[in-house]
């Protein structure tokens, strides 16, 4: 094998740069990336918002392309990933990835592209939403399942809300009044209903991770960046929430308007007291214990919950009329912002190191 061959194959390994490497929840990063480009248009950063949303644009494609590379040439490893309680429920990733984008689109004035886009969103929702839960739970071989329970099955919580968001902001921007009364409502069923399965699936999943934390050890080793979608889940219910709350006239937001306005103020809350604690397991897994903290694809699972609770800080302040909210959601939004940053320069600096090493690595043995 020559050199540029050893070295094409050690990327596609580290990296999932290929169709039969590609990881389910690589959509993670646009998930990021285009939530921080969400928070940029709140802060008046167009320039940056705009940079980042090409960036989101450019990863979606990417490993859109991949996924469905993999499931042409690949179809029994997808399968095996869809019956795997620790890495199927990575497919909402997808589901929450295209709702950011349209989310984005919709802060641009692209209604009809925000619309296409959601309703691709809305369909993978509703057949990941079936499918998931029966191939990697019901129809798993794996015994006992809840060894498997970790951060990322609450990545559904995520698509969930994710379709509550776009939902209600695209309601919030329909183009004529006539579409309000027709089309209008439709929007508001489906981001009610997507809002209330995303609060329960939530608390489906605390009780799933709860009962794995009595019943089997939960190390250091299990505690990685996806369990920050714990927080991360929370955020984005909020965001849902007030989106929902100044969505305009309709009679089933005027019918749940007390229940989703006290369930935001403390889901945004419990999201606030999460991050000390998560902050603290951090600590104590990389610290404590000396787990080596390196770029892994898996901190993007850290950086989207970061992002969307600059958001939901936002606009729980501006909905509910507390300056200060919003204040911790403006200089939150930096912290986030530093720490996407360093994620992205973690992967660039790791892919060019990955690159130069193996070519010399390879003619060291074969000299």
């Amino acid at each position: 094998m020559s050199n540029g061959e050893t070295s094409l194959t050690h990327l596609q390994t580290r990296w999932g740069l290929s169709p039969g490497t590609v990881t389910p929840g690589c959509f993670a990063s646009v998930m990021a990336t285009g939530i921080m480009a969400v928070g940029a248009h709140f802060q008046g950063l167009m320039v940056l918002s705009t940079v980042l949303f090409w960036l989101a644009v450019i990863l979606y494609i990417f490993f859109l392309t991949l996924i469905i590379w993999r499931a042409c040439s690949h179809n029994a490893d997808l399968r095996a990933d869809l019956h795997n309680p620790s890495k199927a429920f990575g497919f909402f990733t997808f589901v929450a990835a295209t709702n950011v984008l349209a989310t984005a689109l919709e802060g641009q004035s692209h209604f009809r592209i925000a619309l296409v886009i959601f309703c691709i969103g809305l369909v993978a929702w509703l057949i990941l939403g079936y499918l998931i839960p029966f191939s990697a739970v019901l129809s798993s071989s794996t015994s006992p399942i809840l060894t498997n329970v970790n951060g990322t099955w609450f990545v559904c919580v995520v698509a969930a809300q994710s379709v509550a968001v776009a939902a209600s902001g695209l309601k919030a921007n329909l183009p004529t009044p006539a579409a309000e009364v027709s089309f209008g409502s439709v929007l508001a069923v489906i981001a009610v209903i997507a809002w209330s399965v995303g609060v329960s699936l939530y608390l489906a999943c605390a009780v799933f991770v709860g009962m794995r934390a009595l019943l089997h050890r939960i190390g250091p080793e299990d505690l990685d960046a996806p369990y920050w979608v714990m927080m991360g889940a929370l955020a984005i219910s909020v965001v849902a929430g007030s989106k929902i709350l100044e969505g305009g006239a309709s009679p089933i937001f005027a019918a749940t308007t007390v229940i989703i306005a006290g369930a935001s103020a403390i889901m945004w809350s419990i999201s606030t007291w999460l991050i000390p604690a998560l902050v603290l397991a951090g600590l104590w897994r990389h610290f404590r214990h000396r787990i080596p903290l390196g770029y892994s694809a898996k901190l993007w699972s850290m950086v989207f919950p970061l992002g969307m609770y600059s958001v939901a800080s936002t606009n729980v302040g501006k909905v509910d009329g507390v300056p200060s909210i919003s204040w911790i959601g403006s200089q939150w939004y930096w912290i986030a912002l530093a720490a996407w940053a360093i994620v992205f320069c973690g992967m660039v600096w790791a892919f060019v190191r990955s690159t130069n090493a193996r070519p010399s690595s390879s003619a060291a043995a074969s000299g």
